[in-house]
């Protein structure tokens, strides 16, 4: 069955991208907008607007399945339309589909929505966390009861998905996220000439002479067509220096008071300046440079990415003690948008390009380059970036304490269980009270319940080539999955079952309240209990088979379950589900766990999953079955045959038949031995 399962989880179609086309996007953002189209680098549209003349460009709109495809709880990607303008801003964020269940016929989309909208407004440049502490350069978003790992899931795809497009078309760093970078160091600034600044890593030069230039192009089509080069070959071409101005320990020694406040000015938090004097033949500016634009003469790139640097018109001053013969000083600025790192090296490049021809020139370009790296004492490392998954880890840290140390206890009592069966009354107290720490703790508080979902949603993960790190985002449910996948090699299904499924509990508990009030109890002869055993089977192969070809009809299939209504909701639903949940424990209040026994397509996964159990870890006698039966009568789940053996499939290890077995007062064959061994020989007379 498991086999047959995952060919059909491989054989199934890969699932689709995105959804939408030019015409979808047209209706969405209709006039004065209008959608450009798609990008070949990445897989989103620009947004423009008429500005009078001129064509501005408004942002650029994506769908987040496309760049960041994280599986969310169902194995599959919440599909959101994302729209960020040129700064990095969100203009919007949209749902376009999504199969949370807490989202579906649950919570409704409404929370969902509400939680999107929070978006707007927020930079790539800031650090955005769902329930952050918020503060400077920092967004929090406030998460959704109920459904935060499915929210945390979503800011990851959202990020993930926006810095993609941020870097490839908005000059973001690559790689980087903005928010997780180096910052320039405020500190005091001690007094520095100008051989102190270069001996200081803060001024960089670069002098090339025409015989260096010309030795670019040789080999070209471009040599020798620089006369002046020719014939001058010691003349100097560019005597360049260069300064990352906005750092005070430079800025403030290299230019007059008035010059560094005007620059200063200028710039609004995050933004970087760098200054660069020159002399000789080439400048970064041309005859025809317009000011306040990009100079043509100077290109800055980090980790191989092209960073806009934009002319900031000013008239600046060197300080006194800094005389240069210099013919050019320009100040140039860097958006702190573009994500620049003080801590990563700058590459610098003044392109120089030749024409040959006259009608149809060749141009011929080579590069004179300048690198620039910031030392380390000028800028503030940031702390190592965590995983997105971290932070549910730390929230959850109580709760996994106190599961731990839950867990721990339960592994030890099923371990050595003929010591926890010693006295039966006692072993039903504790059973009935651990059954209510797995309701109220695991279940209401902890939200763990294991389902179906869990498993469809690592096939669907593992269908589309995806990465099971979605798991990551719900530490409480997957430490119970990782214990429940050690507990199926030694004991089978019945470690979950009987002990940590909240809502099996909660049948278990009705049942004993069913009992208590004197409810008459229905016994399901042989027969039928053993072919309605296997209709969860047929429920599993249902949810298991819609999930990988039909993901909408999965959704419905899925609320066979009661569990997302009783726990996820706590009963806060539609009344169809309410009655479906609560006619279930009505029932198993006068059949033991029927939903648990006969229909739970999760029960039946584990069924199978157990197969490979390696211990028969409920004691058995030579009697059991031939031909004492107390067993086989007394179990609720119907797991003992006639023959005395155990169907560990459908056993749930709740420890009443080894409880009977190490009883004298309740095993037949030992009160036959205690009788036996009362009984007074007759010998006779002599």
């Amino acid at each position: 069955m498991i086999l047959l399962l995952w060919a059909l989880a491989l054989a199934a179609a890969p699932a689709a991208a995105g959804v939408l086309t030019h015409a979808d996007l047209v209706r969405r953002f209709p006039a004065p907008l209008t959608v450009g189209e798609r990008a070949a680098d990445v897989p989103a549209w620009p947004l423009f607007k008429q500005n009078g003349t001129a064509t501005e460009l408004v942002g650029y709109v994506f769908e987040s399945v496309d760049l960041a495809p994280i599986p969310g709880f169902t194995g599959v990607p919440v599909n959101l339309l994302v729209a960020i303008d040129p700064q990095g801003v969100f203009l919007d964020v949209a749902v376009l589909s999504q199969h949370e269940p807490v989202f579906l016929d649950g919570l409704g989309e409404a929370p969902l929505f509400a939680f999107v909208a929070q978006y707007k407004g927020a930079s790539l440049g800031q650090s955005i966390e769902v329930g952050g502490p918020g503060g400077p350069n920092r967004v929090r978003l406030d998460g959704v009861s109920k459904a935060t790992a499915s929210v945390r899931i979503i800011n990851q795809s959202v990020l993930s998905a926006a810095l993609q497009v941020a870097r490839a078309k908005l000059g973001f760093a690559a790689g980087r996220d903005p928010s997780r970078i180096a910052r320039i160091r405020a500190a005091p600034v001690e007094p520095m000439d100008l051989r102190a600044l270069q001996q200081a890593g803060l001024l960089a030069h670069l002098r090339v002479l025409n015989r260096d230039v010309e030795a670019l192009f040789a080999g070209s089509a471009g040599a020798g067509l620089d006369a002046e080069a020719l014939a001058q070959p010691d003349a100097v071409f560019v005597d360049l220096y260069l300064a990352w101005a906005s750092v005070p320990g430079a800025g403030r020694n290299l230019l007059d008071a008035p010059s560094w406040r005007r620059l200063a000015n200028r710039l609004d938090p995050g933004d970087h300046a760098f200054v660069t004097l020159s002399a000789g033949r080439q400048g970064i500016l041309s005859e025809d440079f317009v000011r306040g634009s990009v100079p043509g003469g100077i290109a800055l790139r980090q980790d191989r990415l092209p960073i806009e640097l934009r002319d900031l018109d000013l008239e600046l001053a060197l300080a006194p003690g800094a005389r240069l013969p210099v013919t050019e000083i320009v100040a140039l600025r860097v958006i702190g948008q573009a994500g620049l790192d003080p801590a990563q090296p700058l590459e610098f490049s003044l392109p120089i390009t030749r024409s040959k021809g006259i009608v149809y020139p060749e141009k011929i370009t080579r590069e004179l380059r300048l690198r620039y790296q910031l030392p380390a004492r000028y800028y503030i490392a940031p702390e190592p970036a965590a995983p997105a998954w971290h932070a549910s880890w730390r929230q959850r840290l109580p709760h996994l304490a106190v599961l731990g140390a839950a867990l721990a206890l339960l592994g030890v009592a099923l371990a050595f269980p003929t010591r926890l069966v010693r006295n039966v009354k006692r072993l039903a107290w504790l059973r009935r009270g651990w059954l209510l720490f797995t309701v109220v703790f695991i279940g209401y508080v902890a939200q763990a319940q294991l389902s179906i979902v869990n498993i469809t949603g690592v096939l669907q993960a593992l269908r589309a080539g995806r990465s099971l790190g979605f798991l990551l985002f719900d530490p409480m449910s997957l430490v119970l999955i990782v214990v429940v996948l050690v507990s199926l090699l030694a004991w089978g299904r019945g470690a979950f079952c009987g002990w940590l499924c909240p809502y099996g509990a909660l049948q278990e508990l009705a049942a004993y309240a069913g009992k208590l009030v004197r409810l008459p109890q229905l016994r399901i002869k042989r027969r039928l209990d053993l072919g309605l055993k296997r209709v969860k089977y047929g429920v599993l192969a249902a949810i298991v088979l819609a999930s990988l070809f039909a993901p909408s009809l999965a959704d419905r299939l899925v609320e066979v379950e009661p569990f997302k209504t009783a726990i996820t909701l706590g009963f806060v639903r539609a009344w169809p589900f309410v009655a479906w949940a609560a006619g279930l424990l009505a029932l198993s209040m006068v059949s033991y766990k029927f939903f648990c026994r006969y229909l739970c397509p999760f029960g039946a996964a584990l069924a199978l999953l157990g197969k490979v159990r390696m211990l028969d870890w409920i004691p058995r006698r030579a009697e059991c079955g031939t031909p004492c039966q107390t067993c086989r009568h007394r179990c609720a789940y119907g797991a003992i045959d006639p023959a005395g053996k155990v169907q560990y499939d459908e056993c749930f290890q709740c420890l009443d038949c080894v409880a009977i077995i190490e009883s004298d007062a309740l095993c037949a064959p030992r009160i036959q031995e205690k009788k036996r061994a009362r009984s007074i020989p007759i010998v006779p007379a002599l």
